[in-house]
C-alpha cells in the first residue's frame, strides 16, 4: 500500500514542484522520509510478529508472553529513538572510525549512540550477543557474570547481569535484570532489552541494580562483504544510586568504547 501511495504522490505533485516555495518542498521531503521510516518499521513489525508465537505447538504461559511483549515493545521505541536523526551531537570519534554521539530525549534522559563497522558476520554476532550470552564475561572482563533466568520462546529471555570490578569503571559494580529479545532477518539482526522487575528476584544485597531503559543493539551486513556487518549500539541507561551525571556521562560512552573493542579482540579469535 505504501509504495503506491508514494508513488501517487509524486505523480501528483512533480509538475508543480517548481512552483513551490521552500517551505512546500521542506513539507514534501519532510512527509517523504516519514514514509520511508513507517515503512523501515513496518517490516521489523512484520517480522517480530510472525516470531512472536512459538515455532511448534508447545504451551506458553501468561508471563512468557508478557516478557515477549516486553522485549517487542523495548525493541520497537529503542529502534524509534535511532531512527529519528535530527538532535545527535558527537562525543567521541575514535581513529578507527568508531563513532560515539549523544540525545537528550524526553523521558529517557541522555542516551548515546556507537556506530562501528566489525569483521563478523550477522551469525557470529548473534552467537556471542544472543546465544551465547552467559559466555560474555570469558572475553569482555566488564562482566562478571550474566544468567539466563527465565526464557520465552527462542526469541526473548530474562536476564540477570551482574557488572565487574574493574579498574577504571567510573560508574562502578551494578546489577541488572532485564528482558532481552531478538529479531534476526536475513540481512538484519535487531537486538532490544529494557529493564523488568520480578518479586522473584529483587535487589542483590550488596548491588546497587542499575535499570536498562529501551536499548538496542542493530547490525547490518555489508552489502560489499557479508564478513563485515554494521555496529549500531543504543545505550539509554539509569545506573541509579548517588553518582554525578557528569561522572555518568563520561563512563557510559567510555562503557561502549570498551565493550566495543573486546568484542573485536573475541571475533579476532575465531
Amino acid at each position: 500500500m505504501l509504495p503506491a501511495v508514494v508513488k501517487l504522490c509524486c505523480g501528483i505533485s512533480y509538475p508543480h514542484l517548481r512552483s513551490m516555495s521552500g517551505l512546500q518542498r521542506t513539507a514534501v521531503t519532510v512527509i517523504s522520509k516519514e514514509i520511508t521510516q513507517m515503512k523501515h518499521w513496518a517490516q521489523i513489525k512484520h517480522h517480530m510478529g510472525k516470531h512472536a508465537e512459538p515455532k511448534t505447538e508447545v504451551a506458553v504461559s501468561e508471563d512468557q508472553l508478557l516478557y515477549i511483549q516486553h522485549g517487542k515493545e523495548a525493541l520497537r521505541k529503542a529502534v524509534s529513538m535511532l531512527e529519528d536523526r535530527e538532535g545527535w551531537k558527537l562525543e567521541i570519534q575514535e581513529n578507527n572510525g568508531d563513532v560515539i554521539c549523544s540525545k537528550v530525549i524526553p523521558g529517557a534522559g541522555k542516551v548515546f549512540r556507537l556506530e562501528a563497522v566489525l569483521e563478523a558476520s550477522l551469525d557470529d554476532l548473534y552467537d556471542l550477543l544472543f546465544v551465547s550470552v552467559e559466555d560474555m564475561h570469558q572475553w569482555n572482563p566488564s562482566v562478571q557474570q550474566i544468567k539466563v533466568l527465565k526464557r520465552a520462546g527462542p526469541e526473548t529471555i530474562v536476564t540477570h547481569e551482574v557488572s565487574a570490578e574493574t579498574t577504571g569503571n567510573l560508574i562502578g559494580q551494578r546489577d541488572f535484570l532485564s528482558v532481552r529479545h531478538s529479531c534476526k532477518q536475513k540481512s538484519c539482526l535487531y537486538l532490544g532489552g529494557a529493564a523488568i522487575q520480578l518479586e522473584s528476584f529483587p535487589p542483590q544485597a550488596g548491588f546497587v541494580r542499575a535499570e536498562d531503559g529501551p536499548t538496542c543493539i542493530v547490525i547490518k551486513a555489508l552489502d560489499e562483504d557479508t564478513t563485515k556487518s554494521s555496529f549500531t549500539w543504543l545505550l539509554n541507561m539509569d545506573v541509579k544510586g548517588w553518582l554525578p551525571k557528569s561522572i555518568v556521562n563520561q563512563g557510559l560512552p567510555r562503557a561502549q568504547l570498551d565493550f566495543t573493542r573486546h568484542l573485536r579482540k573475541r571475533l579476532s579469535l575465531r
